[in-house]
């Protein structure tokens, strides 16, 4: 952790839907003035996509039914706690980026599913932004909290998380419900050791809930919409939180715990940019007493 050169680590696994916290972020960031540089836990695989291939096969050859980008072993969690601790010290560190798809690659100059070069951080940046599987990870000689100021977590509800991540990769990869399917049964038991454990670490938790059936999401037609659910939102530390301000502000919403507000889902936003302002503010304004 650093008053200095504070670091916000938005956790959450493939498909949750961490990618619309940050973009809460970055409307905030703007609004604000603040300068904050974003880090994508992609990058920070060990594997490209043909190598992870590659891993897999040899993994299961072996006898490990279970290795993803969920395991530990299949990321480069040393470089990202280096990262976290060389950002809180001075403000540097290194990155790279993740080709995704044929846009980025396009903007990228490097084939999808590969890395681009590793490069310094920009200088005299604000707020360091982590968006990825591994940003409250502890375990195995590593305590990534134990680095980051504000850590948030972005977890569905399991069926919910898993009818997200095959609309996605069924449209932006090109993958089929079976292949899928596959993935997520690879990554359940390092689901449950390894990311599951992460939201104790966080100190807000955003849990989507949907109104509608979600049985069988591997037959879901589409995603249940922010009309159709609600979101659990879970403060590690309650202590400071304004439960009635935000009760009065965000139309029928409720607190269900001492901890825990639930609201609307199409209120998710506007709860968001009541939350998190004020949390990213705390850090920012403390940051500028040291400089």
């Amino acid at each position: 952790m650093s008053a200095k050169h504070p670091i916000i680590s938005v956790t959450g696994s493939s498909g949750a839907g961490t990618t619309t916290v940050k973009h809460t972020f970055d409307q905030i960031f703007r609004r604000e003035g603040i300068n904050a540089v974003f880090v994508e836990g992609d990058s920070y695989h060990r594997y490209d996509r043909a190598a992870m291939k590659i891993a897999i096969a040899e993994a299961t050859k072996a006898g490990n039914n279970h290795l993803s980008h969920f395991s530990p072993e299949a990321n480069l969690l040393d470089e990202l706690q280096n990262l976290f601790s060389q950002y809180g010290k001075d403000g540097s560190g290194k990155r790279r980026i993740y080709v995704h798809n044929d846009a980025e690659a396009a903007e990228h100059g490097t084939p999808p599913g590969t890395f681009g070069p590793w490069q310094e951080l920009p200088p005299d940046t604000d707020i360091l932004l982590y968006e990825g599987l591994h940003g409250a990870y502890v375990g195995d000689g590593f305590d990534l909290p134990k680095h980051s100021d504000l850590r948030i977590g972005v977890v569905p509800v399991i069926n919910l998380e898993w009818a997200q991540k095959i609309h996605r990769d069924k449209a932006e990869r090109g993958y089929s419900t079976e292949a899928v399917m596959d993935t997520i049964l690879r990554r359940m038991p390092d689901y449950v050791r390894h990311i599951c454990p992460q939201f104790t670490q966080t100190d807000v938790n955003f849990q989507r809930v949907p109104l509608v059936d979600t049985s069988n999401p591997f037959i879901a037609r589409w995603i249940p919409t922010a009309d159709e659910s609600m979101v659990v939102i879970r403060f590690r530390n309650p202590r400071g939180i304004d439960f009635p301000y935000l009760v009065s502000m965000i139309h029928n919403s409720f607190m269900s715990r001492a901890n825990s507000i639930v609201i609307p889902g199409n209120k998710l936003d506007i709860a968001m940019q009541l939350i998190l302002t004020p949390l990213i503010m705390r850090l920012y304004d403390t940051r500028k007493k040291f400089i």
